[in-house]
């Protein structure tokens, strides 16, 4: 009797501990939706580069899309951000340009995506004009007050 009341306060208390850990909020980092760069290229003169950037999402439409691309200084400080006013579920990987970017040739910069709903998802790349920009290995932390900086999104088209 002793065994079998022992293995149901150990079935019960697993079975608990699972129902705690479906609940719990975790889930796989590979389920999560991304906004990942995959390319930039620049081309302009200083203090007023346009930005080519490429962007790969998981998009379903308005309910989950890639709603900006911006540039920041190392420093965190936002230089600029282009709004992107509708989804692009059926076209991905997509490319859309902004500027004038007003930096110079060599200052280090970070570019990164941002969805709808999520925040800051997905890969990030830097570099400069002159030396060209790659995928980060390591994240860099900005300040979480760059994301309710202007100009923000008013809404998705389609």
């Amino acid at each position: 009797m002793k065994s079998l009341t022992l293995f149901l306060l150990l079935f019960i208390t697993a079975c608990n501990s699972g129902e705690q850990n479906k609940n719990s909020g975790s889930h796989n980092p590979s389920d999560t939706p991304t906004a990942n760069i995959t390319a930039v290229t620049t081309q302009g003169d200083e203090d007023s580069y346009t930005f080519n950037v490429t962007i790969k999402s998981d998009e379903t439409g308005c309910d989950q899309y890639a709603d900006w691309w911006e540039v920041l200084k190392a420093d965190g400080t936002l230089v600029y951000r282009r709004i992107l006013a509708h989804s692009h579920p059926n076209d991905q990987p997509f490319t859309r340009s902004g500027g004038p970017v007003k930096i110079t040739q060599d200052e280090m910069l970070y570019i990164r995506a941002h969805m709808n709903k999520l925040g800051y998802v997905g890969d990030v790349y830097s570099g400069s004009v002159v030396e060209g920009f790659i995928k980060v290995e390591t994240q860099t932390s900005f300040p979480d007050s760059v994301e309710k900086l202007d100009p923000l999104p008013e809404g998705c088209a389609f």
